[in-house]
């Protein structure tokens, strides 16, 4: 998947219809971008990391050789792609047998379900596992056992540890971190730089985040373009920022970012998170006998998606914000990005918008006034006071 934006062909329907969702991710992003695709949503993808390859990683092959001179205690296992990536490119080093031998002879733990696959398809056991895959619950076991003294090998994932090594160390553990693949910027910064301009200009309804690195990596590209006060306010009003677990929402909540996650820590689920939040926060209003949902880049008119220009969903959330009541030109042509001064841009988006909507009575024209959404007479009290 490109990092232009990526429409489902011939889909109107689904909850996503009419949203546009951003996936920061390297690894799987065509599997994520598929998923909301068929939901209806359309994807802006621009991975905000790549991995470098484990067989070309100088820092694997040295931690590899250290645990195979010096064995560790413990080995922690903390995901199965990095554990699976680590014995095979063990094998390409012509260490792969030395590996798995000293493996067997230690105590070695499993972060969860995945990782458990990961071991024993290689031949090996491992001594315990959290139901939670949580590396907290691994790191209470471990600190209940007793670490003082003892050598503990972390395989590492690309994604802080928040105090896990820390405390180990703490209570007298020697670490030995084996980082089997490391996080890089991404060759081309063009796509994160579209992904950003996209986000600070609401042209996104939820931005997705699998890895803490891709958040942490896209915080600091903002920074590094002075845009991060305007992508901090976005996410905290207008840009559902749904993160895969609460790991990788670490570094957003670091900038006081509060996160969307599902309960289970897949991509299936955050879809569906996405799916059911999207469309709870999307617009409704009953206009000129209509239903209208306004969503991030179309409006769903009695259940039908119309998609509308961006000038268009400028002034329909403008004239949204108070419905029925009048909303000046003048309002109106401040809320069109890049119109200058002329008001007959307001006319021409205006006669667009319409158009676009294939009911043209959903907005009134008020003389020498402004314009106003249609809001059905019964409606008038509940939204009086918006």
């Amino acid at each position: 998947m490109d990092d232009e934006q990526q429409r489902p062909a011939g889909q109107d329907r689904g909850p996503l219809a009419g949203f546009t969702v951003g996936v920061t991710a390297a690894r799987r992003a065509d599997e994520l971008g598929a998923l909301l695709q068929r939901r209806g949503a359309a994807v802006l993808h621009a991975p905000a990391l790549r991995i470098v390859p484990l067989a070309d990683d100088s820092e694997l092959l040295a931690a590899t050789k250290e645990l195979i001179d010096q064995a560790p205690d413990i080995v922690v296992a903390t995901t199965a792609i990095g554990f699976r990536g680590w014995v095979e490119a063990a094998d390409g080093w012509g260490l792969g047998e030395a590996l798995l031998a000293r493996l067997r002879g230690v105590e070695l733990l499993a972060r969860g379900p995945k990782v458990k696959g990961a071991i024993r398809a290689q031949g090996l056991t491992e001594e315990w596992s959290p139901a939670s895959e949580s590396m907290a619950e691994v790191l209470d076991r471990l600190l209940e056992e007793g670490v003082e003294g003892r050598r503990i090998a972390v395989q590492l994932h690309g994604e802080p540890l928040p105090g896990f090594v820390e405390s180990l160390r703490a209570a007298g553990a020697e670490v030995v971190g084996v980082p089997v693949y490391r996080w890089m910027p991404p060759e081309d910064i063009g796509p994160v730089d579209r992904l950003l301009d996209a986000s600070v200009t609401r042209g996104l309804d939820a931005l997705t985040f699998t890895s803490a690195p891709a958040a942490a990596s896209l915080l600091s590209r903002a920074e590094d373009r002075g845009l991060l006060s305007g992508l901090l306010a976005a996410l905290h009003h207008d840009v559902l920022p749904a993160c895969v677990g609460p790991v990788t929402a670490l570094p957003l909540q670091a900038h006081g970012i509060d996160t969307v996650q599902p309960e289970r820590f897949r991509l299936g689920p955050l879809v569906q998170l996405l799916c059911q939040e999207l469309p709870g926060r999307a617009r409704t209003l009953p206009i000129a006998g209509h239903r209208v949902e306004i969503r991030g880049h179309a409006v769903m008119v009695d259940g039908a998606l119309r998609p509308v220009p961006p000038a268009g969903m400028s002034l329909l959330r403008a004239l949204s914000r108070r419905p029925g009541w009048v909303v000046a030109r003048s309002e109106l042509l401040r809320a069109l990005p890049g119109a200058g001064r002329d008001e007959h841009a307001v006319e021409t988006a205006m006669a667009r918008l319409r158009t676009a909507l294939g009911a043209p009575k959903l907005i009134q024209t008020v003389v020498k006034r402004g314009y106003r959404l249609a809001l059905d007479p019964a409606a008038d009290s509940k939204y009086a006071d918006v």
